[in-house]
């Protein structure tokens, strides 16, 4: 049995802070439910839009939708190896307390991810990462609900795409509704610690708990409180170009942070290119770029979606006259009728 409420506030569900009611609005906490309320949502003539942890995503002031809360619980360890083990983890599960049990439980892959908000259901579908892994590498399947077939069924990680903030679920999103997410964990730690402020500050302890630490402590210090500065972590991509475009950059900007890709590309740091635009603790009314943190976009009042698009527009904006490149940003755009929308079109 569901219960679908109305006219209800989705502030508190949402880490921008910003003010949007949704017309229609369940929480889902089963399989079940989940078919259920789609049902009704067919019944009723409306479109769905799923929240999980709220943390990557742009709401407008009022949805007319039924929107789909994932709160679908529970962490089962289904296979147990000498080398690794494997644990299907309920898409509701907060998303920083899995990583802590992991380490905890003597579950090594996931330490460099700790304290990404969010909830374990959203991991895939931009394929999160943060300091040189990326969280594909260790998933194992993904159990969705095929909207189209009308059905569960697991997509294993071969078949998820996992690109750099990408995958499958993130390119159709009106097809599939991640329920639970089964990881592949090493019970012997291989650390990565490519990054220079993460190699710097673990040290000589080099264990999978002291990495963890460090990487919560980096976050800390650079990244604020979404309770406290209300904001959706790193809200534009690092951009990757091509060799040759990076070269040219490289003659005029020679100390510009870059991170050698695939295929002969060049991942170039946003948040360089954000401070170098002069948009670092800088605000356009109640919305500006974190004085710590050039990447991390804020709701300093009670900011609108579009008081939000007004701020990171002006930053593209100055970043392409600066650098000629076009800077993209990372959380998902919803419109009024709580249907996907390019950043560029509205």
């Amino acid at each position: 049995m569901i219960q679908i409420q109305h006219d209800v506030q989705l502030q508190p569900f949402n880490t921008l802070n910003l003010h949007s009611i949704a017309s229609h609005y369940v929480k889902i906490d089963s399989i079940q439910s989940l078919i259920a309320a789609l049902n009704y949502a067919e019944q009723q003539q409306l479109n769905v839009l799923i929240l999980s942890g709220g943390s990557n995503l742009l709401l407008p002031e009022h949805i007319q939708a039924l929107v789909l809360h994932i709160n679908i619980q529970g962490i089962e360890l289904v296979e147990d190896h000498p080398n690794h083990v494997k644990v299907k983890v309920g898409g509701g599960q907060i998303w920083h307390d899995f990583v802590l049990m992991t380490t905890e439980s003597g579950w090594y892959g996931l330490q460099n991810l700790a304290l990404i908000p969010g909830l374990v259901g959203a991991s895939p579908v931009q394929n999160i990462g943060a300091y040189g892994v990326e969280v594909g590498e260790f998933i194992e399947s993904v159990q969705v609900y095929d909207r189209f077939e009308k059905t569960t069924q697991d997509i294993f990680a071969e078949d998820c795409q996992f690109a750099y903030r990408d995958s499958i679920f993130k390119r159709d999103p009106n097809r599939y509704i991640i329920t639970h997410v089964t990881f592949r964990l090493l019970k012997q730690p291989q650390l990565k610690l490519s990054y220079g402020d993460l190699k710097a500050a673990v040290g000589s302890d080099i264990s999978p708990e002291n990495l963890q630490k460090q990487v919560i402590q980096i976050r800390q210090s650079k990244l604020p409180n979404p309770k406290q500065y209300p904001n959706v972590g790193s809200f534009f991509k690092n951009p990757v170009i091509d060799q040759a475009d990076f070269d040219q950059l490289l003659t005029k900007f020679p100390q510009i942070p870059h991170y050698p890709q695939a295929q002969g590309c060049v991942k170039i740091a946003a948040g360089w290119l954000i401070d170098q635009a002069g948009w670092k603790g800088k605000k356009l009314g109640s919305v500006g770029m974190f004085e710590k943190q050039a990447l991390v976009l804020v709701n300093y009042a009670n900011a609108s979606l579009s008081d939000v698009r007004h701020t990171y527009q002006s930053v593209q904006y100055d970043v392409k006259q600066r650098f000629n490149i076009q800077l993209e940003p990372e959380p998902v755009l919803f419109d009024s009728n709580g249907l996907i929308r390019s950043h560029s079109e509205v």
